[in-house]
Formats: C-alpha cells, sequence, structure tokens
C-alpha cells in the first residue's frame, strides 16, 4: 500500500477532515501529527487525538511522546520515501509512505491491522497496529514506530 501527501498538515483541525477510511492513511497521518507535535507539542496533541478516535491520549501517551520525540525532529519523517541518515532524514516531495503489510496477517485479531513501515534508518520494518471502527482505521499501537533510529550524519561524531 502505497501513500502520497503533496503536502503534511500544519494544523491540528486538519486532521479533523481526513479520510480514515484506508489504513496507510492513518499511518501517513500518524507521522505528520508527530511532525506537528516536534514544533507544537498542543496541536500535536490534538492531531494523535484524532487519529486514535475514539480513546485519546492520556497524561502517559503524552509524556512518552515527549520522551521519544526529545531532540529527535529527524524521526516522523524518516519513514517517507527519499529520507536517509546523509540526508538529515529530508524526504522526496511529494510525501510518500509505503506501508508494507503483515506477513502472518493470521496472528492478528479481527477488527484490527498490523501494518510495518519501513525507514533508512533501521535494518528492518518497524510494526503498528491499527483498530478499526465503523469504516475509519485508527491508532493503536505504534510504540516501534517511535524507537530509535540512526541519528542523521551531520549530528553523528562518529560519522
Amino acid at each position: 500500500m502505497q501513500i502520497i501527501l503533496n503536502e503534511l498538515p500544519q494544523a491540528a483541525a486538519e486532521f479533523s477532515a481526513a479520510d480514515l477510511s484506508r489504513p496507510e492513511m492513518t499511518c501517513a497521518l500518524f507521522l505528520a501529527a508527530l511532525q506537528l507535535y516536534t514544533r507544537d507539542a498542543n496541536a500535536g496533541v490534538e492531531a494523535m487525538n484524532v487519529l486514535r478516535g475514539p480513546r485519546p491520549m492520556t497524561g502517559y501517551d503524552t509524556q512518552f511522546l515527549r520522551d521519544r520525540l526529545r531532540g529527535k525532529t529527524y524521526l516522523p519523517l524518516a519513514y517517507f520515501d527519499g529520507a536517509t541518515p546523509q540526508n538529515g532524514y529530508t524526504p522526496a516531495r511529494p510525501y510518500t509512505l509505503q506501508v508494507l503489510p503483515d506477513p502472518r496477517p493470521q496472528d492478528v485479531e479481527p477488527g484490527y491491522l498490523r501494518v510495518y513501515l519501513k525507514t533508512a534508518g533501521a535494518d528492518s520494518p518497524r510494526p503498528m497496529k491499527l483498530r478499526q471502527k465503523g469504516t475509519n482505521w485508527y491508532l493503536w499501537e505504534y510504540s516501534s514506530i517511535l524507537s530509535g533510529i540512526r541519528i542523521p550524519v551531520q549530528d553523528d561524531p562518529w560519522a
């Protein structure tokens, strides 16, 4: 599955109008919400609340985001095509995200979907899990996406 975005949403209100009926759109908007969070934490949390559906962010969830993104503003864009440690994780435009299917879908209960996102900053794709409500797909589990990746070359004293 592939999703192409000409621009990333710049405000939390733009997430409310998004069509979440395609899992790959939810994945791309998740990365966009993380990018928004790096610029404006409150707006990022608001966007995440939209993408989480009827399960809003808790204080723990917000702290987890803050901790994982602290000093890693490059992380949200690292999953889009063209983003590499060598170019500071600057993706090609338009923003293109490859969402890989689950090699073992039989291990996931009905109403959920596990997909994988690849980044040049890690050796293997990272899983995330979505949950369906009605026709929409919402974020369920995404901690692996926030795990550390290789730091940009310009920030790496060992490069």
